[in-house]
């Protein structure tokens, strides 16, 4: 007796690539900048993806001939944004400058993703970082088998953006040290890095810029010399002017950060949003909405992107442990955790915020109340 067996073959199921937490600038917002490119007609710089109006649209926002939305990346005024991407087509660098929380580092990421299609050259400044993160490396094993070559040279990111005519990045430059920070002098004056081991330089091609950006609250650590910062045209990103703007910033920015996290849509807690600018906004100008009422600030800076922590911190927790609707408790220990920094000083400015003006304010008594629970 003969038996046959049947044997099944199983497809394999293909995998797909893990999503990333925080896609790149370019990644995430490819449609509109694809849709951008199309329609836009008007004179670019060399290696520029965009042209400047175009440039300028993708940061601020506006609708296309053909109908397409392009969401804004930056609200303020529009006169900052245009003379930052105008510099950026000049031969002149830009510094981005303000306090914490005024979108320096994604104003200078959005600006790398529409001009050169790649925001990840970069260079993070911190006190430890070296010479070698802005000039070059060297591969240590090909540098003792062979000798100085450029095949043991390690290019930093400025070397590859002056190399490709692309647009670098170096962010908290005042946390750099200073020897450090200079050499970035000959880089932007000359538009040339010296490899002195090699007796060669690289020449920056036509498309090479710099973006900057330096905290106002870092002044004294580590201070641009003079013929640094003759080399920047320097442009200050200021907070919101007004609470509706500065609701509407987190708004958008807690929205797309809810979206990849999965959490609820921001709009089902807006009046908590509101309360958490108000609050922000009251303590860091040191007066009430209202003119009435003087009040202490606190050491921290209590920025945008501070209430933008908050109201995300707020809506995990109304996802994972409560119905899903952002409420005051949600939020209220992540505004004590933003207010308190130093538990002597803040603690007291804090206590009597809640006293003589919270707790007298129409309609904001359970806010009050889940306050003065995290407070105890």
């Amino acid at each position: 007796m003969t038996v046959s067996m049947e044997t099944t073959t199983t497809e394999p199921i293909p995998s797909q690539a893990p999503q990333a937490l925080r896609p790149h600038a370019e990644d995430a917002f490819a449609t509109e900048l694809t849709a951008l490119a199309a329609q836009d007609d008007r004179p670019r710089p060399e290696r520029w993806k965009l042209s400047p109006w175009a440039v300028a649209t993708y940061l601020l926002g506006g609708t296309l001939a053909d109908g397409t939305v392009i969401t804004p990346k930056y609200v303020g005024p529009r006169r900052i944004v245009e003379v930052a991407v105008t510099t950026l087509a000049t031969d002149r660098a830009l510094l981005l400058l303000g306090v914490p929380g005024t979108a320096k580092t994604w104003v200078s990421e959005h600006l790398a993703a529409a001009v050169s299609g790649d925001s990840t050259l970069l260079v993070q400044g911190t006190a430890g970082t070296p010479e070698e993160a802005i000039r070059y490396g060297w591969n240590y094993a090909r540098l003792l088998a062979h000798g100085p070559s450029r095949d043991a040279l390690v290019p930093s990111p400025v070397m590859r953006a002056m190399s490709e005519g692309m647009t670098a990045r170096v962010e908290e430059l005042t946390r750099i040290p200073a020897d450090v920070q200079d050499t970035l002098i000959t880089i932007l004056s000359e538009k040339t890095l010296p490899i002195p081991e090699l007796g060669e330089e690289v020449q920056a091609v036509r498309g090479f810029n710099l973006i900057a950006t330096a905290n106002d609250r870092d002044r004294g650590v580590n201070d641009l010399s003079s013929a640094l910062r003759r080399r920047f045209n320097t442009v200050v990103l200021p907070l919101p002017e007004s609470a509706d703007a500065e609701v509407d910033i987190v708004s958008r920015r807690v929205d797309q950060m809810g979206r990849s996290l999965d959490l609820p849509q921001a709009p089902e807690g807006l009046d908590e949003i509101r309360r958490v600018v108000t609050v922000f906004r009251e303590l860091r100008d040191g007066v009430t909405t209202d003119g009435r009422t003087k009040l202490k600030s606190p050491s921290g800076t209590l920025s945008t992107a501070e209430a933008i922590s908050v109201v995300t911190n707020g809506l995990a927790l109304a996802a994972h442990f409560g119905d899903g609707v952002l409420r005051a408790g949600d939020v209220a220990a992540g505004i004590l955790g933003a207010v308190v920094r130093d538990p002597a000083a803040d603690r007291v400015v804090w206590q009597e915020y809640l006293e003589t003006v919270v707790r007298e304010r129409d309609g904001w008594t359970d806010f009050y109340r889940a306050c003065r629970e995290v407070s105890a």
